[in-house]
């Protein structure tokens, strides 16, 4: 991908989403899909690792990871911009628990790319962002709903 590419792109952010036992039921599967068809976010770096008990870590690919035959996530096999390396991954797998596993997901937020390319041409640069974890946002709700002052 090309540097004048990015700079048409919306934001870029990624998750790591840590499956416990190595079960990956699949059950997000279509909402990711579904994200995607509607031009909400593009992914663009979809990868798994597995910490195994022993603290090992061994990248999985992708292809029948609920083992019921089916090639579960083949609708993103090669979806890999190239922007992760291998530190991100050993970075990825020093937050596992042993015996889990990890989907590592960078995706672009496509819904956002218009105002962020004319954001850029107009010299705006974002200098701080942020995401507030739901379980403080829950929290906070439920110390303003209690009447209480929250903690943070």
């Amino acid at each position: 991908m090309s540097v004048d590419a990015f700079s048409e792109m919306g934001p870029v952010d990624y998750l790591i989403l840590e499956f416990p036992g190595n079960r990956m039921t699949g059950e997000g599967l279509p909402l990711l899909l579904d994200l995607v068809d509607r031009h909400v976010i593009r992914i663009l770096d979809l990868s798994f690792v597995r910490k195994d008990v022993d603290g090992s870590v061994t990248a999985l690919e992708i292809a029948d990871l609920d083992g019921d035959g089916q090639f579960d996530l083949a609708v993103f096999e090669g979806a890999s911009s190239g922007l992760l390396s291998e530190d991100d991954f050993r970075e990825a797998a020093a937050v596992l628990e042993p015996g889990n596993s990890a989907g590592v997901l960078v995706y672009e937020n496509v819904w956002a790319a218009p105002l962020a390319a004319a954001l850029r041409r107009s010299g705006a640069r974002m200098v701080a962002n942020g995401r507030i974890p739901t379980e403080d946002l829950l929290a906070t709700l439920e110390a303003v709903e209690a009447g209480s002052t929250p903690t943070p």
